[in-house]
């Protein structure tokens, strides 16, 4: 007899998701207005139209180079203490330098001011981890997808913010979405300063159960669910941050480029209502190769016109095909370790992701100016070939007992069995 996943979830767990959804919908307002505006505020500061987007791809080399020292510092001073370190220094400071660079017309400064925000981001990214390690194993995959749900409210606020916010009485006007950035992120911490998030196991006990890091690597499910959450994201993203450039290079307005990013974000996040159901009907690897699919339909679509529709259904395809790669992807990494593992695996896990994101964004404007919107999205389609022959050597392989990733999974089968 199956119980649905909202009847499973206590009082304290649906708390601690809702605190760390509204948490991801201040940051995800910061990450959207960065894709949003950071790479047309970029190509207006520097002569070359290659380096556009270098403000985009500093935001991910930040995330990068502090995504696993984020993940072992957490796993020390705990979740709460890590998260208000990350909106700190990296939300407030990251906010408050852009907005200067802006008004300073700086371009060392607003990249300094977007690779900090990419700090906020490395922190950020461990919202949906740290409603795993709040939730019962049957309310796992729901908790992960319903934080990052948060982001529907962001699908709404964040392109508001980078066209409307403009307006502000302010000297340059591209600097009042990041004004607003940084009042956001002094927000944040008081919803992160209420979360409670369970104590992770001693250091003697993560001696004693933890294995090395290259025998968890070394499983399938490992392989294929960082390579699904990688390659999703960086070809969502570097789709994402070349369509407000494309867009005005074909002639939109930047109300008009802000609209498709609305509706891309909320492509994103309005599935994760549903995305945890979707994995406890159809099975984890189904729902892998579904996104795959839907990301091959957005390249069609986006290589069949540039016309305002044509750029409307690609990116809410995209944003859909990531949402399932991304949540599908991150709930099979927690099938792949033990609580003691998890800071290591992690922090792994986010810095491939975020190595990849920062190499998409960093290319997608010389690819734009190179090869056109057409090429860029060409591009794409090996990678993701790569991910689907990923996900159907993992589905069809002896040893990876598919049938248990193909229905609701309530044990971990990697995690011990305690005794009774």
């Amino acid at each position: 007899m199956s119980t649905s996943a909202k009847s499973i979830a206590t009082p304290q767990e649906k708390r601690t998701v809702t605190l760390l959804a509204a948490s991801q919908a201040l940051f995800l307002i910061t990450a959207v207005t960065v894709m949003t505006l950071s790479g047309v505020v970029g190509q207006a500061l520097t002569p070359s139209p290659s380096l556009a987007t270098l403000p985009v791809a500093l935001m991910m080399v930040g995330t990068v180079v502090a995504t696993l020292p984020a993940s072992l510092l957490m796993k020390r001073i705990g979740r709460r203490k890590g998260f208000l370190i990350g909106t700190a220094a990296g939300g407030v400071a990251g906010g408050l330098l852009a907005t200067l660079g802006v008004l300073a017309e700086s371009f060392l400064l607003f990249c300094l001011g977007n690779l900090l925000l990419g700090v906020y981001q490395a922190f950020a990214m461990y919202y949906r981890f740290a409603a795993a390690d709040a939730a019962s194993d049957a309310f796992r995959s729901r908790a992960i997808s319903l934080v990052l749900a948060g982001g529907v409210v962001a699908a709404f606020l964040g392109p508001w913010n980078a066209s409307y916010s403009q307006s502000l009485p302010l000297p340059t006007p591209e600097a009042g979405p990041f004004a607003v950035l940084t009042l956001l992120a002094v927000v944040a911490p008081l919803l992160v300063a209420m979360l409670r998030i369970p104590a992770a196991p001693s250091d003697h006990q993560a001696r004693e159960t933890a294995r090395p890091l290259q025998t968890i690597a070394a499983q399938p499910r490992f392989l294929v669910a960082v390579l699904c959450a990688a390659v999703g994201y960086a070809v969502m993203i570097l789709v994402m941050t070349s369509t407000p450039l494309a867009m005005r290079s074909t002639g939109f307005e930047m109300q008009q480029a802000a609209t498709v990013m609305q509706w891309h974000v909320l492509g994103m996040f309005a599935p994760s209502f549903i995305t945890g159901t979707l994995i406890a009907r159809l099975g984890l690897l189904n729902l892998l190769i579904a996104g795959v699919v839907v990301l091959f339909t957005a390249v069609a679509v986006a290589l069949a016109g540039q016309g305002f529709w044509h750029f409307w259904v690609a990116l809410v395809l995209l944003g859909i095909g990531w949402n399932f790669m991304f949540v599908g992807g991150s709930t099979l990494l927690t099938h792949t370790h033990t609580p003691a593992e998890k800071g290591k695996v992690q922090g792994v896990n986010d810095l491939v992701v975020f190595g990849l994101v920062a190499a998409g964004s960093l290319m997608a404007g010389s690819l734009l100016h190179q090869v056109g919107w057409a090429g860029l999205n060409i591009v794409l389609l090996p990678f993701l070939a790569i991910a689907l022959l990923a996900v159907l050597w993992l589905r069809f392989a002896p040893q990876s007992t598919p049938g248990r990733l193909n229905r609701p999974i309530h044990e971990t089968p990697s995690r011990p069995r305690r005794g009774r």
